[in-house]
């Protein structure tokens, strides 16, 4: 898909039929995103199936949305990956494999796990991380209030990656004041303001028929609207589908009576969410008077951390 094609409907990205590889349900490849980082898989496996995996030069991380698994590589074991029903009942748990690992994924009981790939020349360790690792941040205000569960946060050991989960209650809105991060770019003093960042969005809906709404649309500075080739795209998304974000600012709101679920997959200039608002909407941080009863949903291992 050349990057000018970049639509409500390109940008959308349904699961699929893979009659060669059965247990998959949806794939990404940089190839179809138009990018150069991010590969981004989601799959089913039966309780007692397994799966085969190589990450030659890529690191990967797998991380539970439904099941437990136990996994075995030549860089290590892990017992029990996973615990959770569903995306709403708990944290995920993530494990991280540098490149060149190869292993196999058992289903101890059948689910889904999202497979989180980007290119890497590290060497890192690898590692698990559990629920009771994660920090959970109440982030926003007001009908803008969510939940993030930092999974792989900037600052981990790993190369390119950064992995967060995100609940947005019915009706409100998140990512939002709306940010982008599709330019590097650093302050006078050397610091990281702004990352050049592709992302996914996978979508989980805790009810049939819900959805949730996302707009993409470019600014003045971004390389794509440089090019003639701006994106304004509002895309209704719906369980087990994913977005792609290549540029732009690209909030979300949560039709009423419906629970969002989506999970961020970032890689770029660097294992950062260093983001820019959009001035035009920036203000609002200012303004928020309560935070949303309803986030976190449901009991964390510890205290969550509250940002505007």
């Amino acid at each position: 898909m050349p990057v000018s094609d970049y639509t409500a409907e390109t940008l959308l990205c349904r699961p699929g039929h893979f009659p060669d590889d059965p247990g998959l349900l949806l794939d990404i490849s940089p190839e179809r995103a138009g990018w150069e980082f991010i590969s981004f898989q989601v799959r089913w496996l039966g309780a007692g199936k397994q799966w085969h995996f190589s990450t030659a030069d890529v690191e990967l991380a797998l991380i539970t949305l439904s099941g437990s698994y136990a996994i075995s590589s030549n860089l290590g074991a892990w017992e029990r990956v996973g615990a959770r029903t569903n995306v709403f009942e708990g944290i995920a748990h993530t494990l991280y494999l540098p490149r060149r690992t190869k292993g196999i994924v058992s289903a101890i009981s059948s689910g889904e796990f999202a497979i989180a790939r980007a290119p890497s020349q590290d060497n890192n360790a690898p590692f698990l991380v559990t629920p009771d690792d994660v920090t959970t941040v109440i982030r926003g205000g007001d009908n803008a209030t969510r939940q993030i569960n930092l999974l792989i946060p900037p600052g981990a050991s790993v190369g390119r990656l950064v992995v967060v989960e995100v609940y947005t209650p019915p009706g409100s809105w998140s990512s939002f004041p709306a940010h982008k991060h599709d330019v590097h770019k650093v302050n006078d003093q050397g610091a990281l303001v702004e990352a050049d960042l592709e992302e996914v969005y996978y979508y989980k809906i805790d009810k049939p028929n819900g959805y949730a709404l996302q707009h993409i649309y470019t600014d003045v500075d971004s390389p794509l609207h440089k090019s003639g080739r701006p994106i304004d795209a509002l895309i209704k998304v719906s369980d087990g589908e994913a977005i792609i974000v290549p540029e732009g600012y690209h909030p979300v709101v949560s039709a009423p009576g419906y629970t969002t679920y989506y999970l961020n997959v970032l890689a770029g200039s660097a294992q950062s969410l260093a983001c820019s608002d959009d001035p035009n909407h920036a203000w609002i941080r200012d303004t928020y008077k309560t935070r949303d009863p309803r986030v976190p949903l449901y009991r964390l291992p510890r205290e969550p951390k509250y940002e505007k």
